[in-house]
């Protein structure tokens, strides 16, 4: 025997899970339906069939590497009829570059450092009082390496005068290098 409640329950639940499934439809509104309308582009009747048949040129072999400079050193023997202890002095000569690098750029490496944010820091100061700087991120198995380096610059006295700026800036005592753009 069902009670008058359980009937309006039941009736009450019809009509909502009517109104849930069929209002939204209803309050829809008419439907938009787009369609792209696009064009094929068509092929290239004309065609130079030339363009394939030509024979596709070797590439030239160039030199692709700065050698190093070659140095030789001299030691002075000391002369016998010194009593003084013997001492053995070294001296570097350069000899000149070889044709085609006399223009050959130059950087100064200030250092490496293995904490990267000092390196960054040390590349926002030189930077800020107007050397060209910049960091050379290097890979080691030890753990990820930084370069400091100031340059490259034609002029290897000019970068010479900088270095003892340089100096007096960081405290870093700068090296002088040869810049090679395909292996720094």
């Amino acid at each position: 025997m069902a009670t008058q409640f359980q009937h309006r329950l039941v009736g009450t639940l019809v009509l909502v899970s009517l109104g849930v499934i069929f209002l939204p439809d209803v309050f829809d509104g008419e439907k938009a339906h787009y369609q792209e309308n696009y064009e094929a582009i068509p092929l290239r009747e004309e065609f130079d069939t030339e363009l394939l048949t030509a024979p596709v040129e070797a590439p030239e072999d160039v030199e692709a590497f700065m050698p190093q400079e070659p140095v030789t050193v001299t030691i002075d023997e000391p002369n016998e009829s010194d009593n003084s202890e013997p001492a053995a002095v070294a001296q570097v000569e350069e000899s000149a570059p070889k044709a085609g690098y006399q223009d050959s750029a130059w950087i100064i490496r200030l250092g490496t450092f293995r904490n990267i944010e000092n390196a960054k820091n040390l590349v926002s100061t030189l930077r800020g009082k107007g050397y060209p700087a910049q960091l050379m991120p290097r890979d080691v198995k030890q753990g990820e390496l930084a370069r400091v380096e100031v340059g490259p610059n034609v002029s290897k006295d000019k970068l010479e005068a900088m270095t003892a700026d340089l100096e007096s800036l960081t405290g870093l005592k700068g090296q002088l290098l040869r810049f090679n753009p395909l292996n720094p």
